[in-house]
């Protein structure tokens, strides 16, 4: 039996009130004024995993009130706490049902207001004969969308509340609604769920031509980072840093690897500008990295010693802490947002009909085949080369390499078989992870001995020093470790039947024998 309903337009809760009053006899239990907040992380991860996160506080409520868990298939109540205000991370939860659900969901990210109603709640019990309750509703008064009502049958008394529930409809003209109120919010606001995120989506048509899709592809990722922006420089949390990062690179890496589809000049320019917007963000995404990896680090020493890093903790939020300081000051710079209005405002120029660049009028598939085989090739090559006695630097180059034909691969999915392109980017990524994880655990054993240099000037207890000693050591090992996963994950990787995979998806003769070429 449906269980909600929408009143109809115009419709006022005392005026549904008395009519059904004439209908059966109801009771006013309660009518107060109310504050619904939703609340997700920026990136939707709550609603990806089919839960909404509510918190209802009545509009003069001095005390707790409940927060819920809600499924947004049947809108059963997952979970519910009562708090003061709802906390920013899930970790600032105390250990119990909620904490242990949304840990794992939000990580790192903060929970955020998605939208909030004011409404007014009527509590209004249905009565029998003997004046027992046989059904409670519950309506919801709302200033901008259809009002609602939930019913709420009383054990042992399913037939009265289908008696209610069929009122409601045919005599009162509400209509049964299975859509949440935060999606009626949301459409209000026109906005739906899920409408940030850091994968790429880019629809492109296999004809259109290279320059164009070119720039498509960079009015997407400038969205990207504009929507990043001001979470950066509140610090909200960590990801929006991250996700700028990740719009940055993959702006670099389209200027360098979609050849010949821009004026040199402009290229040049706006290749210069986000080199320097990944070299000022850098520092201070480092740090977030070491502050995240904090309790994994602890964990890896032993009992004895793992309190004896604390004060390494301490050192490295005072360092982030400056470094977004100086991070947020650059991204409200001149520099910064008159360079990026500059490129939002060539973006949005019209292409021209006869572009000089060699690469501009071919289709964007053709320009796609091109240079994604010629990628995977030199990841082929480069990664041949690498042998035990290999410098450091060699796995480094090959881990950019892996990283410029992940961005190709990306920015251009929708051009190929879904099943296949999303297969062989799987293999890639999996060369990706021993490579960023050997490069990871380089810098880390690298920046850490750094720090330990810093520190000896601050009065640190020598254990401290200790401590880091052993993290070093533990780095070290995994290094090592990664370096040699490297041979093995390697060779799946060039396995015959994985470059036949590549070749018959981008290598078409036609692309091969402009290879050199592009």
């Amino acid at each position: 039996m449906s269980l909600q309903f929408e009143f109809p337009t115009n419709l006022t809760a005392e005026n549904f009130i008395a009519a059904l009053s004439h209908e059966v006899d109801t009771q006013l239990a309660s009518r107060q004024s109310s504050c619904k907040s939703y609340y997700d992380s920026f990136d939707w991860r709550l609603y990806s995993s089919d839960i909404t996160c509510e918190f209802n506080q009545a509009k003069r409520a001095t005390g707790r009130s409940p927060l819920l868990l809600k499924s947004i298939k049947n809108g059963s109540v997952i979970a519910e706490s009562e708090c003061n205000k709802v906390p920013l991370f899930s970790k600032e939860f105390e250990p119990e049902i909620i904490h242990d659900i949304l840990a794992p969901l939000l990580e790192m990210r903060a929970l955020l207001p998605v939208c909030t109603l004011e409404y007014e709640t009527y509590q209004l019990n249905i009565l029998n004969k003997n004046e027992k309750i046989i059904v409670r509703l519950l309506i919801e008064e709302y200033g901008q969308f259809n009002n609602r009502v939930l019913l709420q049958p009383v054990r042992g008394y399913d037939k009265a509340a289908e008696h209610i529930a069929e009122l409601l409809t045919v005599t009162l003209g509400l209509t049964v609604t299975d859509k949440s109120v935060l999606l009626t919010a949301l459409q209000i606001q026109s906005r739906k769920p899920k409408d940030y995120s850091s994968k790429l989506n880019i629809n492109l048509d296999p004809d259109m031509r290279a320059d164009i899709a070119g720039k498509y592809i960079y009015s997407h990722l400038l969205k990207a980072i504009k929507v990043n922006e001001q979470g950066t420089i509140a610090h909200t949390d960590s990801e929006f840093l991250h996700d700028f990062r990740v719009a940055v690179r993959r702006t670099r890496a389209g200027l360098s690897q979609i050849k010949g589809i821009l004026p040199p000049n402009i290229s040049a320019h706006y290749a210069d500008f986000f080199c320097w917007l990944g070299q000022i963000t850098g520092p201070a995404r480092d740090l977030d990295v070491y502050l995240l990896s904090f309790d994994r680090y602890k964990s890896s020493l032993p009992d004895s010693i793992r309190e004896d890093l604390n004060p390494l903790y301490d050192f490295l939020l005072i360092k982030q802490q400056k470094a977004r300081k100086e991070l947020a000051k650059k991204l409200q710079s001149t520099q910064y947002l008159s360079t990026l209005a500059e490129w939002a405002l060539y973006l949005k120029e019209p292409s021209y009909k006869k572009p000089l660049e060699e690469n501009a009028k071919l289709s964007i598939k053709e320009l796609a085949d091109r240079r994604i085989w010629k990628t995977f090739t030199r990841v082929l090559h480069e990664g041949k080369a690498i042998n035990g006695s290999s410098a450091d630097e060699a796995l480094h180059d090959l881990r950019k390499s892996c990283k410029k034909l992940r961005y190709l691969m990306e920015f251009f999915q929708s051009l190929y078989s879904e099943h296949q392109i999303k297969h062989l980017i799987r293999k890639l990524k999996g060369l990706q992870e021993v490579l960023g994880d050997f490069q990871d655990y380089a810098v880390q054993e690298h920046t850490l001995k750094l720090f330990s240099e810093e520190m000896m000037a601050l009065n640190i207890p020598a254990n401290t020093f200790l401590a880091m000693g052993v993290l070093i050591q533990d780095l070290d090992a995994h290094r090592y470790r990664a370096r040699k996963d490297f041979a093995s994950e390697f060779e799946v990787f060039q396995q015959q039947e994985n470059q036949s995979d590549f070749r018959i998806l981008f290598a078409s003769s036609k692309s091969r024998s402009h290879q050199h070429g592009v």
